[in-house]
């Protein structure tokens, strides 16, 4: 074959099982499996020639810009680890040469616009797309792929048939090549106020990559708290109103007459000594400490015959009729217990 001879059409080839997408982004193993060898592909990715290579062993089969979903694939299709040709993914698959992107999932502002958040940049404005890998994976950033890399890889979520890091990885992911405050704070924001997930799960992330010494974080991080423990109270007002409680007196501090203070509830029922405790902790270092206390508050409250409910905001989100239930059963119990020590109740 010389220059001047035509290489046959993709399109000719057995490909219309392929997705769009798919046919428009092939990787060097990939056209091989169609009968493209390394010298056609470089002859049709010529100066001016129909094709162009996106990244290393990726091509894009049409000249013009590539959209932003045949970036999207053309990363994760540089990032993933290859399985052998004509191997399909799974048992009974169609489509032994469709990819499959094993071992690499997006991450960052990506994800997190994938995802669904407004605060983050639409995808064509991104020079980067954070690509998540394991550690020990032989990769570099190139092009419009910046590889991050990590020592344990999180259970991908499928989204627009990509798979996409879950919420708290990819908010961490993004927050660390962040250095504009109010766009981290905005970020972290809108994954509390939209449902995307908790607080808690948030600031562990940014914990385990280190980032809660940068100031810029911490400020965010304490403006987070604010707002998830303030969304969580407001979903525990609906659960009282909502499933027909009875009205507790809302975020009171006990204490026994002339004696210690015992601590402070979000919600409690003085005639039948029940109480609800919120746990908005931030998991950081002291955790296990902050725990403790925890425990160690439940534990008098209850040698004084007071019954202690923990809800966590999440219960709350995910099954508020479960956690109603639990307070209902506890309230309807207090006929059947010793009568509890007297506290005074004050505001908190």
């Amino acid at each position: 074959m010389n220059h001047n001879t035509p290489v046959p059409p993709l399109s000719s080839r057995p490909v219309r099982h392929l997705s769009e997408v798919r046919r428009r982004v092939m990787t060097a193993a990939q056209l091989r499996s169609h009968g493209v060898s390394s010298s056609e592909t470089n002859e049709q990715c010529r100066p001016g020639g129909p094709w162009q290579q996106l990244l290393p062993g990726v091509f894009l089969l049409h000249p013009g810009p590539p959209t932003s979903e045949e970036r999207l694939h053309a990363t994760l299709m540089y990032a993933a680890k290859e399985r052998p040709a004509g191997v399909p993914s799974q048992p009974g698959a169609e489509d032994p040469h469709a990819p499959t992107y094993t071992e690499a999932m997006l991450t960052g502002l990506a994800a997190l616009t994938l995802h669904g958040f407004t605060s983050s940049p639409p995808l064509m404005s991104l020079d980067k797309l954070d690509v998540l890998v394991p550690r020990l994976r032989r990769l570099r950033s190139t092009g419009c792929a910046r590889v991050v890399r990590t020592t344990s890889m999180p259970t991908p979520q499928q989204v627009t048939g990509l798979p996409v890091a879950p919420v708290p990885r990819a908010l961490a992911d993004a927050v660390a090549e962040l250095s504009d405050a109010g766009v981290v704070r905005r970020l972290l924001t809108e994954a509390v106020r939209g449902g995307h997930c908790e607080p808690a799960s948030v600031v562990r992330a940014l914990n385990n990559a280190k980032l809660l010494s940068r100031p810029h974080v911490v400020d965010a991080v304490d403006s987070l708290l604010a707002e998830g423990r303030a969304i969580a109270e407001d979903r525990l007002y609906r659960m009282v109103r909502e499933h027909g409680l009875p009205d507790p007196v809302w975020n009171v501090d006990l204490r026994l007459p002339g004696g210690p203070h015992l601590g402070g509830l979000d919600a409690y029922w003085p005639e039948q000594a029940v109480a609800v405790e919120l746990d908005t902790r931030a998991p950081r270092q002291d955790e296990d400490a902050l725990w403790s206390e925890y425990a160690r508050k439940r534990e008098h409250l209850e040698r004084l015959g007071i019954t202690v409910v923990h809800i966590t905001p999440k219960k709350l989100r995910e099954s508020m009729e479960q956690q109603a239930a639990v307070v209902r059963t506890a309230l309807m119990a207090s006929g059947d217990r010793d009568p509890a020590a007297y506290v005074v109740v004050l505001p908190r």
